[in-house]
């Protein structure tokens, strides 16, 4: 049985903003919006859950709560993956307390109702003869899998995915997701509404004083008002001989200029985005000090193949260089709080220790991101005072936040 439609609400007012301005503070705390964003854009959209190679044999799950919504992820027999709600049919108990694990069979803790890897109602002791089990099988949640990475969507009729398979799939394919294993997951807790977060990510305005290891790496923190000439041509130089390089191997440089890349694209309803994007010379890997932290991924067969960088509205992005990936994921815990987990890939043959080393492997970008956690609690703060009042962003710096709040608003304001 599939999953019900999204709930909808009385009207919420939503107080106006200005073009080109940051939003009211109502929407960075107000609880009927925060209601309002669950309904039409986290329960409408595909959200990023995990990785393949976490559920590597029958009755592996994860399980992801999305507010008050906990879905179970799990790999069934034969390998395909399904989600399910983890709410048992007969009285709404949740089936497992665990952020993964692995079982045979999913059994309610209160009554032992037995449901297969797939939802369906295989044992319910003590229940009359006159109900059919194949009425009551676990609520059902549409999955996809591209390139590795598992995304479900929880409310309703799911939109379509195809755009975002033709798009992420060639780009993803090199990287080897699906052949890489999980050196290590650090879950947070960032007390901001996940709007913050994600305003935070979409501009590099801050990265000069705030990312000292970012910006050592890459060139996207220069803009239009700030790029000077001799900058124009390291850029240049570096995607001449990137794309020199990269060609014999099938790959390209997507984005080749200053600042970041174009997403989303309100006007389109894009959700999704990917590129590949060259380091500063010298820089292999997204490490301390550039160099490669762990064997090469996937069908990569040298080091100099930059960063490959996705995003996915409205929970999702990753960095991925020639020998990792790092990925982020978001998930909405309240109006002022949003829990984050940030996973670290590698090949699937690699060995800590003798392969790679956490502590080499796992600072880059720990640090960026938790500077960033850091930056988004001050500011969630502040916009709580009395004082806070919409400011206006930076048409250089900025312009990917301003699509960003566009592209929220208009899938707000869409009942």
């Amino acid at each position: 049985m599939s999953a019900p439609a999204a709930p909808t609400h009385p009207t919420v007012a939503l107080p106006e903003r200005q073009d080109g301005w940051t939003l009211p503070q109502a929407y960075f705390s107000s609880p009927e919006i925060y209601r309002l964003d669950l309904d039409r854009i986290w329960r409408r959209g595909w959200l990023f859950v995990g990785h393949s190679c976490e559920l590597r044999r029958a009755g592996d799950y994860l399980r992801v709560d999305v507010d008050v919504d906990s879905i179970l992820v799990i790999r069934g027999d034969g390998g395909r993956i399904h989600a399910v709600h983890n709410v048992c049919r007969h009285r709404g108990s949740l089936l497992c307390d665990d952020p993964c694990g692995h079982v045979s069979k999913l059994v309610c803790p209160y009554h032992q109702w037995a449901y297969g890897l797939d939802g369906r109602l295989l044992a319910w002791r003590g229940m009359q003869a006159d109900l059919r089990r194949e009425d009551f099988g676990l609520l059902t949640v549409p999955v996809e899998e591209v390139g590795g990475l598992l995304f479900i969507h929880i409310g309703g009729e799911p939109r379509p995915f195809d755009a975002a398979r033709t798009c992420l799939e060639p780009l993803l394919a090199p990287q080897g997701f699906q052949r890489a294993k999980v050196a290590k997951r650090v879950d947070y807790t960032v007390n901001a509404n996940w709007k913050v977060v994600w305003e935070n990510n979409r501009e590099c305005y801050h990265c000069n004083i705030n990312h000292p290891q970012y910006i050592r790496a890459n060139f996207d923190h220069y803009n239009a008002d700030d790029t000077s000439p001799e900058i124009r041509d390291q850029i240049a130089g570096v995607v001449q001989r990137s794309e020199a390089k990269w060609s014999a191997d099938g790959l390209a440089a997507t984005h080749t200029q200053t600042g970041m890349t174009l997403f989303p694209d309100a006007a389109r309803g894009v959700w999704f985005s990917a590129n590949r994007t060259p380091l500063i010379d010298g820089w292999v890997s997204e490490s301390m000090d550039g160099r490669q932290v762990a064997p090469l991924m996937g069908d990569y067969r040298g080091t100099d193949v930059g960063t490959l960088r996705m995003r996915t509205l409205p929970n999702f992005w990753n960095h991925s260089s020639c020998d990792h990936g790092v990925s982020t994921r978001l998930l909405p815990a309240g109006p002022t709080t949003t829990h984050i987990r940030v996973w670290w890939l590698v090949d699937e043959k690699a060995e800590e220790g003798r392969d790679y080393d956490l502590a080499k492997l796992m600072p880059f970008w720990q640090l960026t991101s938790e500077q960033d956690w850091e930056i988004c609690e001050r500011q969630q703060k502040g916009i709580g005072t009395t004082a806070y009042r919409p400011g206006p962003y930076s048409t250089f710096k900025e312009y990917n936040v301003e699509g960003f709040v566009r592209w929220y608003l208009q899938s707000l304001r869409n009942p």
